[in-house]
């Protein structure tokens, strides 16, 4: 089955370079090149796709660094403000995981940032309390002291394990992200996302798949996947998520090689696939789904929405069996 095809990358392209911030301009233009290689009257038009420009992607992340290497001023359309926050690395991890930078200079300074801010047991906080005085959504908790939990952490580690990188800080927090993934029982999607991510990437393969597999039992158990698109009341929203915030199968496994992808039958991953295809908007991009607390917040995040919408359908392209 297709799920991506030029018109759906074309539209999105169009949508990214009238909308899109230089960052999320130059990861579309990295994963999927450009379309047209000079103006109207230039005898440009469309041509083939332009060569992956690493450098400047990396370079447009890099207007959001922090001087201790970590990163801030929006890169997280949630997070505002000069002061670095974990909370950030959401946006900041999958573009350098993308870009094969999670090795060099950079990726550790970020880690020896994160060292001085986790707790006790390695994990670290969504929000430092320097969060207080700048702009965030109410959900966003600034608790003092600051509490480490599997989100962020498990988002933030999970990569940093996947491509192989070593820290004096990733042993404390990998064994506290296996902790909190093993105690995990009453759970909300977030946080159990933030579990796939870690599982994805921990080199206890068997440990991965066996926690995997109790994930996937309670996930279907409280009902937080939405099987179905068509039938909306057969899942459970968790307590603060906004109305329709539901979450399908291919958000616990946006890749076929996912602890979270044996979850799910091909005919239900089916379905999500399919409505999230149909969920690109006129304008070219995708929906923000969570609750917007801030017109500039829906402006900034609909584009890494659409490139994530994009990477999720190109991952299933002709891997799932049976038809539409």
């Amino acid at each position: 089955m297709e799920w991506i095809t030029k018109d759906t990358i074309d539209r999105a392209e169009r949508f990214l370079w009238a909308s899109g911030r230089v960052l999320e301009q130059r990861r579309f233009a990295y994963l999927f090149g450009t379309g047209r290689s000079a103006g109207p009257g230039a005898g440009g038009g469309r041509t083939t796709r332009a060569e992956p420009d690493r450098a400047g992607l990396l370079a447009a992340l890099a207007g959001y660094r922090t001087p201790d290497g970590a990163y801030a001023y929006g890169l997280e359309p949630d997070v505002r403000g000069p002061e670095p926050q974990p909370a950030t690395l959401r946006t900041a991890m999958p573009v350098l995981a993308e870009a094969d930078a999670l090795h060099g200079p950079d990726a550790a300074r970020l880690c020896d940032w994160l060292a001085g801010v986790a707790g006790d047991a390695g994990g670290v906080p969504p929000a430092l309390p320097g969060l207080r005085d700048y702009p965030h959504p109410p959900w966003l908790i600034v608790p003092d002291p600051p509490v480490p939990g599997l989100i962020p952490t498990g988002w933030i580690v999970g990569p940093l394990l996947r491509a192989g990188v070593e820290h004096p800080w990733l042993p404390a927090a990998t064994e506290f992200c296996r902790t909190a993934v093993e105690q995990v029982q009453t759970t909300h999607p977030y946080e159990v996302e933030a579990a796939v991510t870690f599982l994805d990437g921990v080199p206890d393969r068997r440990w991965a798949r066996t926690q995997a597999r109790r994930l996937g039992e309670l996930v279907r158990e409280q009902r937080l996947v939405l099987l179905d698109p068509a039938h909306p009341e057969q899942a459970r929203l968790a307590p603060g998520y906004a109305v329709g915030e539901y979450h399908l199968p291919h958000d616990f496994a946006p890749h076929p090689d996912s602890a979270a992808r044996a979850w799910f039958t091909d005919a239900e991953l089916r379905r999500g696939l399919r409505a999230l295809a149909a969920a690109q908007e006129e304008d070219g991009g995708w929906p923000l789904r969570w609750a917007e607390w801030s017109p500039t917040v829906r402006a900034e995040a609909r584009p890494a929405i659409t490139i994530d919408a994009l990477n999720v359908l190109r991952a299933y392209d002709g891997a799932l069996s049976g038809g539409a």
